[in-house]
């Protein structure tokens, strides 16, 4: 079964991306959660999982952020939140947060997501016996290796299908650090840096409290391989609305919805993969640019 996880930016969005036939939403708040759209309070996620569950959708909640101790310390008042509100699952990637699930008895489901480090099946594996229902796969995996993992994975796992990719992040603020040493004021608009040999590079960078996240220059569209993804049993689809806002990115979402639906049904065709990404790039921000990221490069290339 195909099933498509989308973040969200506000209530609003939340439920727009319901209506619209998201499977899952994946929201969190700042303390806790990483490189999220926006950050919510407990009163709106428990409003937002009240909605979802009365429509039959599901919500999978961030836990997922490089726990210090001062944060690790909180994080069991939260989990028995989510726990008595009924979220779906949560993403984690300490396995300290692992361990106060198992002490404190907290039943929520966990996938577990280290970002670029499950590369391998048996990483995924060694985190399914000890209770993950899933895994969030790095973002930097060739489709050879994607297929390899899937077979041998004993749990789902989910790969991005549209989205900003991120490949750095430092609990430093970076940011704040550098212009307070060049005596600047912080720019309000997006900021980003480049190679000097190639300018035309554009890795975007923010900071929040978790730290400071660079973004490869390319954003992930794999809508032209989603009839491949499926036919190697990956059926785990994520959609990341980081950088693409508002309505822009529930009609995204609606575009996946109705591939998604078309593969199902057996009406899958070129012309309508093509139809339907050309629309993702009309409605793409225009200051970013797509490719598949890592789906089609050689293995042996990738070093």
């Amino acid at each position: 079964m195909i099933e498509l996880t989308a973040t969200a930016e506000s209530l609003d969005q939340a439920k727009a991306l319901v209506n619209a036939g998201v499977d899952t939403l994946y929201i969190g708040n700042e303390q806790f959660g990483l490189r999220l759209p926006s950050a919510f309070s407990q009163d709106e996620i428990k409003e937002i999982t009240e909605f979802t569950h009365a429509h039959n959708k599901r919500v999978c909640v961030a836990v997922n952020a490089l726990m210090h101790n001062e944060q690790i310390e909180k994080v069991v008042p939260y989990l028995e939140f989510l726990q008595n509100i009924g979220v779906d699952a949560i993403t984690v990637g300490d396995p300290g947060v692992i361990h106060l699930l198992k002490k404190h008895d907290i039943k929520i489901p966990y996938v577990y997501d280290a970002q670029t480090l499950v590369t391998s099946s048996k990483q995924v594996n060694f985190w399914a016996k000890r209770g993950a229902v899933g895994a969030v796969l790095a973002r930097e995996i060739t489709f050879e290796e994607l297929k390899t993992i899937r077979s041998e994975a004993t749990v789902p796992v989910e790969l991005l299908v549209y989205g900003a990719t991120c490949i750095h992040h430092s609990k430093r603020p970076l940011i704040e650090n550098y212009f307070n040493f060049t005596q600047e004021t912080v720019p309000t608009e997006e900021l980003f840096i480049s190679e000097p040999k190639k300018p035309d590079t554009h890795y975007s960078i923010f900071e929040d409290t978790n730290g400071t996240h660079v973004f490869a220059t390319n954003d992930i569209n794999l809508l032209p391989h989603l009839d491949a993804l499926v036919e190697a049993g990956l059926t785990q689809w994520k959609l990341d609305g980081i950088f693409t806002r508002g309505n822009d990115f529930v009609e995204i979402a609606r575009i996946f919805i109705e591939a998604k639906r078309a593969i199902i049904a057996g009406d899958w065709t070129i012309a309508l993969q093509e139809s339907l990404n050309k629309q993702i790039i009309a409605i793409h921000p225009k200051a970013r640019t797509l490719d598949e990221g890592f789906l089609l490069k050689d293995p042996n290339d990738v070093k």
